[in-house]
């Protein structure tokens, strides 16, 4: 027997089989970790830079507001809206009643006069939410456009509902994850809680009345001049009234479905 019969064989075809898979395995390696640092990326950008963006642009308009109040300006973006059309997110439906006849089962607002002026152009922002127990203060503007309006920070008026301190349905929506996230903690409010609006002329306070914590994202009627769900009908309102609406969406990261907190109209304060 020769004496290298014992002695392996390695045929340079093995070699490089072996060099071509070296090499898929150490580029499939490399992708996933390309791929791994691009989301790592893509998260931080969603959670951290769009919530820093978002809210440092809220603020700014905020103060804004404050400075064109404070030295009596009339701007587009700062004027009390004229009564809208006080039905569905659509605008459809009759027109609220003067905010000088409430209903005394429904409010404890003091009757008061209320002089109307033009509505703020789309998307401007001509108030300031305030929700002592949330730390929360943010302005308000027209339109729930995503790009134009809630990821700038913002909380965003449903066209066709009320204005503060009307008759009706101020309805809100706000992000709750992402973009500043103004409502992020909403599930903290309680019942009683202040809910504080600002305009130009005024400062109207509601109280927290109802919290919804689920329905679906189709309930239109949550935002209707007087509020009640379609789908959790035990949750709402029989009675014409002045109501607030704050919506965002549940569970965090989602937006299957909807959260809707109500409050009733207590007190207005002139600026």
């Amino acid at each position: 027997m020769p004496a290298w019969s014992g002695v392996r064989v390695v045929r340079h075809s093995d070699r490089r089989r072996r060099a071509r898979r070296r090499r898929v395995l150490w580029g499939g390696a490399e992708a996933l970790v390309t791929v791994g640092v691009l989301l790592m990326l893509l998260v931080v950008h969603q959670l951290w830079w769009t919530n820093r963006e978002a809210r440092r642009g809220a603020e700014r308009q905020v103060e804004a507001l404050e400075r064109e109040w404070g030295h009596g300006g009339l701007g587009a973006g700062d004027a009390d809206p004229a009564p809208a059309g006080s039905g569905s997110p659509t605008g459809s439906g009759p027109t609220a009643a003067p905010a000088s006849t409430p209903d005394p089962s429904e409010s404890r607002a003091p009757r008061r006069s209320y002089t109307p002026v033009s509505l703020p152009g789309r998307s401007q922002a001509y108030a300031v939410l305030t929700i002592p127990r949330l730390g929360l203060r943010v302005p308000v503007a027209e339109g729930v456009s995503k790009a134009d309006v809630l990821n700038k920070g913002y909380v965003g008026h449903y066209r066709g509902t009320g204005q503060p301190g009307q008759a009706g349905n101020f309805a809100l929506a706000g992000h709750r994850n992402t973009h500043g996230e103004p409502f992020r903690y909403l599930p903290r409010l309680r019942r009683g809680d202040d809910i504080e609006v600002e305009t130009r002329t005024a400062t109207y306070t509601y109280d927290v009345d109802q919290i919804l914590p689920q329905t679906s994202a189709t309930d239109s009627g949550v935002v209707r001049p007087v509020p009640r769900s379609l789908v959790r009908p035990s949750y709402g309102y029989d009675s014409p009234g002045y109501y607030i609406t704050l919506t965002t969406c549940t569970p965090e990261f989602t937006s299957r479905y909807r959260m809707v907190v109500w409050g009733k109209l207590v007190s207005m304060r002139p600026r």
